[in-house]
């Protein structure tokens, strides 16, 4: 595999540990802020919002330029066109999401009233982008399933079905807690992160395992 193309490939892996580190540490020590229970999202808002936008937009970028390294290192072959687009759409979902920040909403931060819903346009923006990163990368997913099955490789098959299928259905539990559900409320702000990092995880497993493919004929 060229070196341009492995390298395009790393800025998948490289964004993706940047904004897992980015989030876990922020949530770990912004007062008033419970990583358990408010969105990552919501580490904008404040006089220390600038570095959860930054890193929105940073992991976004890099995202998007590993997508033209999936390209490169899957061309030709099924998957080769689609996967590299959603995988670019879950990095554009990530820069949108960090210029068009978050409404206060969930319970933070807490001085404000209680909002389940965004409010604003710009609110409404950054859930939107928010979406296009919780479809894309679990799309890509399945796309790449199709790739590894065909070609005989049961184990990344496997792998990529489950990290769509877990990255979906957590989501989704993190969206039911986010709207104040009893017994889900508490651990919001938990699945919402797990859902994530199974995302990003797979984004760069998949990413080592092409680098460390043998060069094409």
């Amino acid at each position: 595999m060229e070196t341009q193309t492995k390298r395009l490939l790393a800025c998948g892996s490289l964004g993706s540990l940047l904004f897992v580190t980015s989030f876990l540490i922020q949530g770990a020590v912004r007062e008033g802020y419970s990583a358990l229970r408010h969105p990552v999202s919501s580490l904008a808002i404040g006089e220390l919002g600038g570095i959860q936008m930054a890193s929105f937009i940073l992991a976004g970028g890099l995202v998007i330029v590993s997508a033209f390294g999936f390209r490169r290192a899957m061309h030709p072959g099924q998957g080769s066109v689609w996967t590299p687009r959603f995988i670019g759409l879950a990095g554009l979902g990530l820069v949108g999401a960090g210029i068009f920040s978050t409404d206060p909403v969930f319970g933070y931060p807490t001085t404000q009233p209680l909002a389940v819903a965004q409010f604003t346009w710009m609110g409404h923006l950054h859930d939107l982008f928010s979406i296009m990163f919780f479809v894309g990368l679990p799309t890509a997913a399945f796309k790449l399933r199709n790739r590894f099955r065909a070609a005989g490789q049961t184990g990344w098959a496997a792998f990529s079905m489950a990290s769509a299928i877990c990255m979906l259905a957590i989501f989704l539990l993190a969206g039911i807690g986010f709207k104040q559900t009893p017994g889900l409320v508490e651990y919001a702000g938990l699945f919402q992160r797990m859902s994530i990092v199974i995302g990003l995880g797979w984004l760069s497993s998949v990413a080592l395992h092409l680098r460390l493919l043998p060069p094409k004929p």
